[in-house]
């Protein structure tokens, strides 16, 4: 009866940690997406390791780095007052964050329907990989 109490401590044990690191890595996704419609560059990067890559599905680098990623979006944000994300569906896997997202570049045109995979490590994004309707 011991061995039953004892693996389903462990279940749980991992659960809660599972539903943690879930969490950590949904908040950080969400947080720059709040950064990103309020156009903050500063908050938007914050999630983001030194060292991130960005990609267009499945695997050209666009860029890697904050600093480029800083020099990408600080234009972005400051010229198009339009600049809005929402996500239509998120989706979590493991360390993967995955969201569906309808953007808004200019409302007098369609939005730009797309989505973005978020890869977390060690509580910061490292990559991000975009999928766009466009490709």
């Amino acid at each position: 009866m011991n061995k039953v109490y004892i693996l389903f401590a462990l279940m749980l044990l991992s659960f809660t940690v599972q539903s943690q690191e879930k969490t950590m890595a949904e908040k950080l996704v969400q947080e720059q997406l709040d950064a990103y419609n309020n156009r903050d560059i500063e908050a938007f990067l914050k999630p983001y390791d030194d060292s991130v890559a960005v990609y267009m599905f499945p695997n050209q680098l666009l860029y890697k780095g904050k600093a480029t990623m800083r020099q990408e979006y600080t234009g972005m944000f400051q010229n198009t007052p339009d600049l809005h994300c929402n996500i239509i569906c998120r989706m979590v896997l493991g360390n993967k964050i995955i969201d569906e997202e309808s953007v808004v570049f200019n409302k007098n045109r369609p939005p730009l329907h797309a989505s973005a995979i978020y890869t977390i490590a060690n509580g910061k994004i490292v990559a991000v990989h975009f999928v766009s309707e466009q490709q």
